[in-house]
């Protein structure tokens, strides 16, 4: 049998007991470990449940605008020979509005037309001939070509001929004449604009509380009359005219974060309204069924566990600790949604922060300069920021 490694077993012997002195130097490994440290006191941001407005009613600012309209533009150029209508001139579809000078169009026809007749000539011979195997079949098929060739210019000389004269494309009224006579004018350059005012369309920007009230179909079509929206003009106090939802914008107003919605309305017999003029539009949002019921949210507020059932965290004061409340949400719109059930006035919903929540952790509000603010153009309608307790500084973490 070898003889142990002397050399080794010293060095052993030294090393061993400075790991020794190490590990109990390290925290944790003494048998004199201090108190746990208490859980941290989580930063939040929140918003208080408020109560439904009383009567539900808000107002916005509308612009008129025609259901039909169009930039009429000639699609030869030419110069201006005659204009036969007004601004203000109501008129038919199909009615002669605007005419270029035709001279060179009309000598244009003429040089096709004689075109045409010649080859049209040369083909019926080549027809007779190479029945008669005097000209080969590629020579007739180059007659042939000729011909179709010198009808389709003909065809295309008449068509820019007609062209020199404007029609109106509806029955409609002249609104702007951009040309005068004698004027030259370019291909596609608009001329005239009509526009029917018989329908007339009302736009409005709303905030997007306003646009989850107007809840699409199963077909993803907005649902026409959901909220009673009508529209009032100045002048005309007491006077106020019903109107029929058309169509709701996905996507939010970069500047103002507001949606365009448009309306439509038959145009008022006993007094004039013109494209362009102003109106106030008022929705009745308290002739929803569930109005009582719906509070809209800051979409980062409801988040879902591993059974994918929607909750929010409410903070219950004044012990400042975390609750999970099961919620049920409707729609979704821009950065907001709606929770139709599982909350109350009064209640304080977190809006950010939420993934670091545990049930009965303690929280502490940010102060109001951290708080969510309405964005530009909107006002709180169900749930707002509200201003944290006094002793509640300090910033997030």
């Amino acid at each position: 049998m070898s003889r142990p490694n002397v050399a080794l077993l010293d060095q052993l012997a030294i090393v061993v007991p400075v790991v020794a002195l190490t590990l109990s130097l390290l925290p944790g490994c003494s048998g004199d470990d201090g108190p746990p440290a208490e859980p941290p006191v989580r930063p939040v941001k929140t918003v208080l449940v408020a109560t439904p407005e009383a009567g539900g009613e808000r107002k916005f600012a509308g612009r008129v605008d025609a259901e039909k309209k169009a930039e009429l533009a000639f699609r030869v150029p030419g110069t201006v020979q005659e204009i036969l209508v007004k601004e203000g001139d109501a008129v038919t579809a199909g009615q002669e509005l605007i005419r270029v000078d035709p001279t060179d169009y009309e000598i244009a026809v003429r040089d096709a037309q004689a075109t045409f007749d010649r080859t049209e000539s040369d083909f019926k011979r080549a027809q007779e001939l190479v029945e008669d195997g005097f000209i080969s079949g590629s020579e007739f098929d180059t007659k042939e070509a000729e011909f179709k060739n010198a009808e389709a210019a003909l065809a295309r000389a008449k068509q820019d001929l007609a062209y020199t004269t404007l029609q109106a494309s509806f029955d409609g009224i002249i609104s702007k004449r951009y040309v005068e006579p004698f004027e030259e004018v370019e291909a596609k350059q608009a001329v005239l604009a009509m526009q029917d005012n018989d329908t007339l369309q009302v736009k409005v920007d709303v905030p997007e509380s306003v646009l989850l009230a107007i809840r699409p179909s199963d077909a993803g079509r907005p649902e026409p009359g959901r909220v009673p929206t009508w529209v009032s003009f100045d002048g005309r106090a007491g006077k106020r005219f019903q109107l029929t939802l058309r169509e709701v914008s996905t996507r939010a107003d970069p500047d103002t974060q507001t949606f365009e919605v448009t309306y439509t309305m038959p145009a008022p017999e006993d007094f004039l309204v013109f494209p362009g003029m102003t109106a106030t539009v008022t929705a009745d949002l308290s002739q929803l069924g569930d109005a009582e019921n719906r509070v809209l949210l800051p979409a980062s507020a409801v988040t879902a566990g591993a059974s994918l059932e929607p909750f929010v965290w409410v903070v219950d004061e004044p012990e400042m600790t975390a609750r999970k409340v099961p919620v049920e949400v409707g729609q979704l719109a821009g950065g907001a949604i709606e929770v139709t059930e599982g909350l109350s006035a009064g209640e304080r919903v977190v809006v950010a922060g939420v993934g670091y929540l545990a049930e009965g952790m303690e929280v502490r509000l940010l102060p109001q300069r951290e708080e969510a603010e309405p964005r530009a153009g909107e006002r709180p309608t169900l749930a707002e920021p509200v201003p944290a307790p006094a002793d509640a500084g300090g910033d997030a973490q």
